[in-house]
């Protein structure tokens, strides 16, 4: 796998988590976040899309937006 490394979220106290990458071979995304354990939210999530055994559910900040879209799209280097 060649990730490419989109950017950390800005507001991230430490500069570790979350973060956005892309991946070489085939497009998919990879992120990075804070694993949702909130029965309610999870319980949300599954009346419309079953979570299977080798899936977690990550919450990203919305401040991260620019980013998943810088990874949507087919530019941009490593700079942040």
């Amino acid at each position: 796998m060649a990730l490419r490394f989109i950017g950390i979220d800005p507001g991230s106290e430490h500069g570790g988590c979350p973060s956005v990458w892309v991946d070489g071979n085939d497009g998919s995304f990879v992120i990075q976040g804070w694993e949702v354990n909130d029965p309610t939210e999870l319980a949300e999530v599954e009346t419309r899309s079953p979570i299977a055994s080798n899936e977690k559910i990550v919450r990203i900040p919305a401040r991260m937006r620019d980013l998943l879209l810088e990874a949507c799209g087919d530019g941009g280097t490593d700079v942040r």
